[in-house]
């Protein structure tokens, strides 16, 4: 099983799957059928859904679904390849991939076509995609009409070739600099940071100011939905005023004071990359003072 899960490696890009592959193969090793047959005096009878085993095929449905999901996904992986001005790798002698690439070169007619440059030409072509908690997310650097033409060719391509439907209503547009992105516990924005230059020229005597904005991303610490992840784990209450945590006073001390570590450690290295560490400070102080207050209850 692992020598089939290490060939598949070489042409499919989605680790994840890799992993949910490798874990259904595993537990499905020792059944003979994955259908379940249902025997009677008249007839057999397969069924495949039922209430019986539907938990069990539950896991087979996600492997496909995953599977369909990195097929139409596939086109990121050819545009990012042509946006890094690199040759693209062939993906070896497949004879299903001779149709994904018939559709491809179509997808790039139809550029060639609307676009008044080649898409390798484009002034910012490169892009990002991550698909999180069943949202696909896909980042680029451009104006809102070049978005525009993305968000209609990406949807008629996967609604043509891959009969997903997909409405485009469903694709929202948001521009950093405007609006917040909530992603992996993050809150990312574009902010611009305005910065004065002064020159002075000795000999005449007069000085000139330069003002220059600076376009930066910052990542921001999710306060609110911490704070309510904390008080449902019972560290503080809904306006983050940490209390003690009664569950743990029947522990060590040492234990104690290693869980609540443990906790700010974890949210420590999770959140190190923000670049305000203000509400990272403010959760630590909710976390220590609740081990405090835990520990003066046990002693009390």
């Amino acid at each position: 099983l692992e020598i089939l899960v290490q060939t598949l490696r070489y042409w499919v890009k989605d680790a994840p799957y890799l992993h949910l592959l490798r874990f259904f193969l595993r537990e499905y090793c020792n059944c003979n059928n994955l259908i379940v047959t249902k025997k009677t005096r008249k007839k057999t009878s397969f069924h495949f859904l039922t209430k019986r085993n539907l938990k069990r095929n539950q896991r087979l449905f996600f492997l496909l679904y995953n599977f369909y999901v990195c097929e139409y996904e596939s086109i990121f992986v050819f545009l990012h390849k042509k946006s890094s001005h690199l040759r693209p790798t062939s993906f070896g002698a497949l004879l299903e991939r001779i149709y994904f690439y018939g559709k491809i070169e179509r997808l790039a007619e139809v550029f060639a076509k609307d676009f008044p440059t080649n898409l390798c030409l484009v002034k910012y072509p490169f892009m990002h995609y991550v698909r999180y908690q069943g949202k696909s997310i896909l980042l680029s650097r451009g104006t809102a009409l070049l978005m525009n033409k993305w968000k209609s060719y990406l949807v008629n391509f996967w609604q043509c070739n891959f009969d997903l439907w997909f409405h485009s209503r469903r694709a929202h547009i948001k521009q950093l600099y405007k609006n917040s992105l909530d992603f992996m516990g993050y809150l990312s924005i574009v902010r611009l940071n305005p910065s004065r230059v002064r020159s002075q020229m000795l000999e005449n005597s007069f000085l000139i100011n330069n003002s220059i904005r600076n376009k930066k991303l910052d990542t921001l610490v999710p306060i609110i939905p911490l704070i309510g992840s904390l008080a449902k784990e019972k560290f503080c209450n809904l306006l983050g005023h940490p209390i003690s945590k009664p569950v743990w006073t029947d522990l060590a001390d040492s234990d104690i004071m290693d869980r609540f570590g443990r906790i700010c450690r974890n949210l420590s290295h999770y959140h190190s990359g923000s670049s305000k560490k203000k509400s990272l400070y403010r959760i630590k102080y909710i976390l220590r003072l609740s081990c405090a207050k835990t520990l003066a209850r046990k002693h009390k």
